[in-house]
């Protein structure tokens, strides 16, 4: 088993890695390393390597385990200061939601959460938060190694010479497929959406009354992500926001409140902090719709009626996707789903959450469209959607020529992860950094 594996097995686990157990509290803790000003402690390294074996049995005939972790945690410091320093800029929500989901899945592994906490020695709450600190942490260096690779490209030569290094191990491509949806959520019934817009017409009233933006926001709002940091969703990019909520802050001076904004998600209030010519930095308070009451039917009838027309020749997927998907990462692409970092159209199906393979083995030849389907993420709303099927390769052996494009992404994936390695190891240089034994 190979050092890179590994690392990326130990990086599945964020967010648990840190939990210490029990039986390791009645050893003596001790430093085991000093990054900067930050010292790493025994039982980090522990904790780590003891839900690291727990989770992958193939790890527990690994060597020196514990000085990979020791290795991967003082990386991490170094490039979290760097982070920090960068004012590097994070999707909240998105970590709130991935901490809920590993929390949960971690709670399922026990009896009971008392047993849990009787095996880590902490609270419930305190697990919580480890975990969120630990995704937060990933997060924030994940957003920064994309920073770092914005811009690099692999030409022919460097594909062709990736292959040649690499195509014993890359023999055989397996099944893939291109697959685009066209996803809704159904609608909230009327008396909720009048519930929700009375509160936020509440709180702008107080707003206007002189009420701090921040402190109302810790109050009232119902975004989680957010709301524990007064409504701040840090400088985003343009476009990464939902369309309405996007158009209604940028029409926004420094300082100033927005009217009441409806998004799928709710009503706002959105106050603009800062913008420059790619990003904005708001804040924003949430009033949630009330989701237990959705109008199911109308969106059914309304996926029904856009099937209809497409497969009469009507219109195409890609036409009425760009036009009433609510989802605007895909619906930008024709519906076109496509996996992280990678223009590739085609990916395994295996990559997707069970409910979705199911969903596209039932498509049997190109051109086949499914009937709308309950979709239950991990976190989040559920929502409805149909799919169709665009293209599908058998599983095969590598042909550099025929599978360029998607050499192409490996190799560029290969030479991004060495520059970031290689960044990260000038870091060291620069960072005081001191080892006793393990």
């Amino acid at each position: 088993m190979n050092k890179g594996f590994i690392k990326a097995v130990l990086l599945s686990f964020a967010g648990t890695l840190s939990l210490q157990s029990t039986a390791f509290a009645v050893v003596a803790d001790r430093v085991v390393a000093v990054v900067g000003k930050e010292a790493i402690l025994k039982s980090d390294i522990d904790g780590r390597e003891l839900m690291a074996r727990m989770q992958t049995p193939e790890l527990a005939e690994v060597k020196n385990l514990s000085r990979t972790i020791l290795d991967g945690l003082i990386d991490q410091k170094i490039i979290l200061a760097k982070a920090k320093i960068d004012s590097v800029k994070i999707d909240n929500n998105a970590v709130e939601a991935a901490a809920n989901d590993r929390f949960k899945q971690l709670n399922l592994r026990f009896a009971s959460r008392k047993e849990m906490e009787l095996r880590f020695g902490k609270s419930s709450a305190s697990i919580r938060e480890e975990i969120h600190q630990e995704l937060l942490n990933q997060e924030l260096i994940d957003t920064l190694r994309r920073k770092k690779s914005a811009g690099v490209t692999v030409s022919y030569a460097e594909t062709m010479a990736y292959y040649n290094a690499n195509k014993d191990r890359l023999s055989n491509i397996p099944d893939a497929v291109a697959v685009a949806q066209i996803i809704k959520y159904p609608s909230v019934t009327p008396e909720s959406r009048a519930q929700s817009l009375t509160i936020i017409e509440q709180i702008k009233s107080q707003l206007k009354s002189g009420a701090d933006f921040a402190e109302t926001a810790r109050k009232y709002s119902q975004d989680p992500g957010s709301a524990r940091v007064g409504g701040d969703l840090g400088y985003v990019q343009k476009g990464e926001l939902i369309k309405s909520f996007e158009d209604a802050a940028n029409q926004l001076k420094d300082g100033q409140v927005s009217d009441v904004v409806e998004t799928r998600y709710g009503f706002h209030l959105i106050q603009m902090l800062n913008k420059d010519v790619n990003s904005i930095h708001v804040r924003h308070i949430l009033i949630g719709f009330d989701r237990s009451k959705v109008d199911v039917p109308g969106v059914i009838q309304q996926l029904n009626a856009i099937r209809a027309d497409i497969i009469s020749g009507k219109t195409t997927f890609a036409a009425m996707a760009e036009k009433y998907s609510d989802d605007q990462m895909t619906a930008k692409l024709g519906g076109a789903i496509t996996t992280s970092g990678s223009s590739n159209l085609l990916f395994s199906p295996l990559t997707l959450r069970p409910q979705l393979q199911t969903i596209i083995s039932s498509l049997k030849k190109i051109g086949d469209i499914s009937a709308p389907q309950k979709i239950e993420p991990p976190q989040g709303d559920s929502f409805y959607g149909i799919f169709i099927l665009n293209n599908k390769v058998a599983a095969h052996r590598l042909d550099a020529e025929k599978d360029y494009a998607q050499l192409a992404d490996m190799a560029l994936e290969d030479k991004s992860r060495s520059m970031f390695a290689e960044w990260v190891k000038n870091l060291r240089k620069e960072v005081y950094v001191r080892l006793s034994d393990i």
